[in-house]
């Protein structure tokens, strides 16, 4: 009868996992007593219930239910040696390294898997810094080794980074042992490190080579950039090529953009039938389909998938929504939200994002307040929508209300002001972070300097600085473009160059910052110097890096190289001139005394000129006093912003210096009938903490009477060196 019970509790054991998992545990446990206490008498009875035992002990070490492991074990009437690595292992996977030794030390005797699960435990541990070493200690002690022992030894020594003893442990592996497991995970660690001729050299040496090898060298080429090497190995394959091997393949032309080849090569997949897909390969075409704006592709792949009869699981579902999401149709993202059974949380945050992005704020905002449960990236994509509409009171609302807030909900906050140009809230909330005790990230210290950068506070630009040097984030590319951006506004050009020349591997934004700040400071011949180190490493400019070179040959009157600059934008580099562009050279003419070249290059503009470039023409046509090119740039700016005050100074000016004076009060006085005022000239300056504002023609600062002295005195002694205008005289 007990036999009979211990046969149908093991081979029903599917059906007894369907029940309630409390109601679950109290059956087995007390099952488990019953049989342990009844099997004792035999030895036939006992062997059965040991099998089951084991297997029980192991499934509640995986699921963390370690305590169950331990009353499953500390019943059993006999125990084998699985039954001790079984327990040990137990304790491994829920982090209990002592009492795994202990188990380990308790064992009445030992095999090599139990030295195995040993070293492995103490491999896995990532609690003890030392684990690394005591793991190999106890693997010199071994008494007897197998492929697994070295295998797992080398895989913790990759692990940590240790490579030169993971080779020489290669190196004494016993040939018949080394290939293809022991090669395969060293092969593996170089790939993951980007230590690719080492792979390669492991790669060239293997006497057999499985079709993990192969995929392992087809993955990790991809993975570093290398497409075309990687083709090479899938090529040679032929006949070893698994569903692995086709998804590495065609993710990395995705992951390089080349969208082409990688569906290309999809396509030839399903041809030739050699091997089956499965969701996690569509869901690599679905992403790369999205992000690269494959539309028609997209579409059909979603065909595919339903004709095919995938099972549609929310992680399919997920990649569906977000894929729609990102061509910006809404309907259909939602409709597949709608029309799944089981959603969890990335379906809802998907979806709220592609309404965020599709700038459709109030659809975002209604599912969110929908969801049962929200994390913290419900919370921060929310935050970013409201920033994005300039929406930044419901962004701090938004943020109170959140339950617990990490370094990127923080940063969502900040970056929402910076963006919007409140920089001093920026400033403000980001002491209120540190105060928190919230760690920033690199990200928020590049926020938090944009904003110190646009204010040119170089007193917070250098706090924050010091921050970044204390929480170790000083060498962080995006950190240090930032900083080259605020030093450059804030006029320290030397540091600037320092930290620019300190990147070892400066990217394009590190150029474009750069040369900018070079432009801008007046150094054009340093910004075009650096323009063409950027070409010498290959770099490809973009329009940001355009207008640095173009406005920096505004600024040392390089016209020639300005237009040499501007023809190549389209010939040689494919960087269409956009408006911006258009206004440098403008400026760029008009200084230079070609005016009318400047009126003609407007006029052959591909896109309509913004006020900025006729605004630059404008202040051409001044300098040149060209009244009548200035009567055109004065009606097209009028045209598009006709409370633009600009345009009546500068016209009247020029009245005024041709003598027509009549024309110059007429002006003066339709400017004052609408209405019209200029916006005062403003400055300000960092004094002892204190911020000092100055306004053109305002007399009220509390020290005007001292400054009027000291700009008396400089005025007096920039005379004497005939250095001003002597029209001018202070307030």
């Amino acid at each position: 009868m007990l036999a009979k019970n211990a046969t149908y509790l093991i081979n029903h054991h599917k059906l007894i996992s369907g029940i309630n998992t409390s109601i679950k545990k109290t059956f087995l446990r007390r099952y488990s007593v019953s049989l342990i206490q009844s099997c004792s008498k035999s030895t036939t009875r006992t062997n059965k219930l040991v099998i089951y035992c084991n297997t029980q002990i192991t499934e509640n070490g995986k699921n963390g239910n370690v305590q169950e492991a331990e009353s499953i074990f500390q019943r059993m009437p006999f125990k084998t040696i699985v039954s001790y690595t079984a327990m040990l292992c137990a304790y491994a996977q829920n982090g209990q390294i002592t009492k795994a030794r202990e188990m380990f030390d308790e064992m009445p005797q030992q095999n090599v898997a139990s030295w195995n699960a040993m070293i492995t435990a103490y491999m896995r541990n990532g609690k003890r810094s030392n684990g690394i070493d005591e793991a190999y200690r106890l693997f010199l002690r071994m008494p007897e080794r197998n492929a697994v022992s070295y295998a797992a030894m080398i895989t913790g020594f990759v692990n940590v980074g240790r490579f030169d003893e993971a080779k020489r442990l290669y190196s004494g592996t016993p040939l018949n042992w080394r290939d293809p497991v022991c090669s395969n995970v060293l092969l593996n660690g170089y790939l993951k490190n980007g230590k690719l001729e080492d792979a390669l050299h492991i790669f060239e040496g293997m006497v057999e080579k499985d079709v993990v090898s192969w995929s392992s060298m087809v993955d990790g080429y991809c993975k570093n950039g290398r497409v075309s090497e990687a083709r090479e190995f899938f090529d040679v394959m032929e006949e070893k090529r698994n569903e692995v091997t086709w998804c590495a393949m065609i993710s990395g032309y995705f992951k390089m953009e080349h969208f082409k080849d990688g569906f290309n090569l999809f396509l030839q997949m399903r041809r030739g039938g050699e091997v089956g897909f499965g969701p996690t390969l569509v869901t690599a075409i679905f992403e790369a389909c999205g992000r690269l704006g494959q539309f028609e592709e997209g579409i059909q792949m979603h065909g595919l998938v339903s004709h095919m009869g995938f099972e549609f699981d929310v992680f399919l579902g997920n990649s569906i929504i977000t894929m729609y999401s990102r061509f910006g149709c809404m309907n259909a993202a939602r409709y597949i939200f709608n029309t799944m059974n089981r959603k969890d949380l990335v379906s809802w945050n998907s979806l709220i994002n592609g309404y965020v992005h599709a700038g459709e704020l109030e659809e975002a905002y209604q599912l969110f307040e929908k969801m049962e449960a929200k994390d913290l990236v419900s919370w921060t994509t929310m935050i970013t929508g409201f920033s994005n509409k300039g929406l930044t009171k419901n962004c701090v609302d938004l943020f109170n209300r959140m339950p617990e807030r990490d370094d990127i909900a923080w940063t969502a906050l900040i970056s929402g002001f910076v963006n919007n140009g409140e920089h001093e809230e920026a400033i403000y909330l980001f002491i209120q972070m540190l105060r928190s005790a919230v760690r920033p990230n690199p990200l928020t210290l590049s926020g938090v300097l944009s904003a110190s950068s646009d204010l040119a506070i170089l007193n917070h630009g250098l706090q924050v600085h010091t921050h970044a040097f204390k929480m170790k984030m000083e060498l962080d590319l995006s950190v240090q473009n930032a900083l080259i951006s605020m030093y450059s506004k804030c006029g320290s050009l030397d540091d600037a160059y320092r930290i620019f020349k300190s990147i070892s591997a400066p990217n394009l934004v590190s150029f474009n910052s750069m040369i900018t700040g070079f432009a801008h400071n007046g150094y054009g011949k340093e910004a075009i110097q650096l323009f063409r180190h950027l070409e010498n490493r290959r770099l490809e400019p973009n329009e940001i890096t355009f207008l640095g070179v173009l406005s920096a040959c505004t600024h040392v009157g390089l016209v020639e190289e300005g237009w040499k600059y501007f023809g190549s934008m389209r010939a040689f580099y494919k960087v269409e001139p956009g408006p911006d562009h258009y206004a440098c050279m403008v400026d760029l003419l008009g200084r230079a005394g070609f005016v009318d070249e400047a009126l003609h290059l407007i006029k052959s503009m591909p896109v309509e000129p913004h006020s900025g470039v006729w605004g630059a023409l404008l202040g051409a046509s001044r300098a040149q006093v060209r009244l009548d090119i200035a009567k055109i740039a004065t009606q097209h700016i009028l045209e598009l912003e006709p409370n633009n005050a600009a345009p009546y100074v500068v016209l009247s000016d020029i009245y005024g210096f041709l003598g027509k004076r009549r024309d110059e009060e007429q002006l003066r006085l339709a400017k004052r009938t609408k209405g019209i005022k200029k916006s005062p000239g403003c400055s300000w300056i960092t004094v002892k903490n204190n911020v000092n504002l100055f306004v053109s023609g305002d007399r009220a600062h509390i020290n005007f009477g001292e400054i009027k002295i000291t700009l008396l005195a400089i005025f007096y002694e920039m005379k004497q060196f005939h250095c001003m205008d002597t029209d001018w005289l202070p307030p």
